[in-house]
């Protein structure tokens, strides 16, 4: 009898409790409708009272920093914010009763982008046949991840001549796309195979694949040199990965001070930012890793006139980043262009 009777009780207390989490207690309203704001500004709004309870307490958790108020006019101070899109999780609690709301807020950084130029250093030889996904240093050698359904391939170049050095030739389902180098080990994405591959430096062996997890496609790759691996997927947002699991741990949402930005493919780490190619465009955003604010955009016009490629071409495009950390050289190149530059940026 006494075991029915918990049961019974445990049954009627989450019913309440259920009935009393749809009792509209509060209504919300911003000071800015729009619910988007800029890093150094306050979210502020009011709570409107939906009924004649007394209203216990609230509690408000933003980016993980949760406070508790009994005002109904409530500012949530600028801190040390990431930017992109979250949620406010906001409890109402009144006797008994409980109210969640979870509104949207868009955060983007307060700094316009500086916008750098270019000047070609050298222009080296690149294969035509090499529709370019990842480019990376490691000492002298280059390494390079080129992509499309059946062409797919890991590849170790000669820069001086651009010739094949060795290769790993991908299953024909696979579409690789970029890499990065941890150690003695080289890790390659794919695009649309929720799967990526890991394989000894000197020998290119195979030694191991990774999913994706909440990611759901591959795009680029870097390496901090550090603890964590950044893994673009086309969306808004950059994951971050354990460079030892390859686990994903979180992710940066990439914006400017007017928008949210998507599309970055190749990625290169450089002098503690992330320099990203956006797909189909002539230009390489630098990126804060540690709040996702693009700080500044290489501007590339021109350079696909230095290959004799038309702008119109969709395949040809610019995607290609790798930077010699001991002689501070950046090089760029494209998908199946003739050349691979050596690129001077101008500040």
């Amino acid at each position: 009898m006494k075991s029915i009777n918990i049961l019974t009780y445990t049954l009627l207390s989450f019913l309440i409790f259920s009935c009393s989490k749809e009792k509209k207690l509060m209504s919300i309203a911003f000071k800015n409708s729009s619910q988007t704001y800029h890093i150094g500004e306050s979210i502020d709004f009011e709570l409107i009272k939906e009924s004649n309870q007394k209203i216990d307490s609230i509690l408000i958790t933003f980016q993980k920093k949760t406070t508790t108020t009994t005002s109904n006019k409530v500012s949530i101070p600028s801190l040390k914010r990431l930017l992109g899109k979250h949620s406010l999780k906001i409890e109402i609690y009144s006797n008994t009763e409980v109210q969640l709301l979870n509104p949207k807020i868009t955060i983007l950084n307060n700094v316009v982008p500086k916008i750098y130029n270019y000047k070609i250093i050298k222009s080296y030889p690149h294969q035509t046949s090499d529709y370019t996904q990842g480019l990376e240093f490691k000492g002298e050698s280059l390494y390079e991840s080129a992509g499309k359904t059946g062409e797919s391939r890991l590849l170790e170049k000669n820069l001086q001549t651009g010739e094949t050095i060795k290769k790993h030739i991908l299953a024909n389902t696979f579409f690789a796309e970029g890499l990065t180098i941890v150690g003695n080990k080289i890790h390659q994405l794919t695009w649309k195979g929720d799967l990526g591959f890991t394989y000894d430096l000197a020998t290119f062996k195979q030694l191991g694949t990774f999913a994706y997890n909440n990611s759901k496609q591959g795009w680029g790759l870097c390496y901090d040199g550090k603890n964590t691996i950044y893994k673009s997927d086309g969306t808004t947002k950059i994951w971050k990965l354990n460079a030892i699991t390859l686990k994903e741990e979180g992710f940066i949402q990439i914006a400017t001070n007017k928008a949210l930005k998507s599309k970055f493919n190749e990625l290169e780490w450089i002098d503690g930012k992330i320099y990203a190619n956006t797909w189909q465009k002539d230009s390489i955003a630098i990126i804060n890793p540690e709040n996702g604010a693009i700080e500044a955009i290489i501007n590339l016009k021109g350079i696909r006139k230095e290959v004799g490629i038309n702008n119109n071409d969709r395949d040809k495009v610019l995607n290609g980043i790798a930077y010699k950390k001991d002689t501070k050289q950046l090089y760029i190149t494209g998908k199946y262009w003739p050349k691979l530059f050596e690129i001077e940026v101008l500040k």
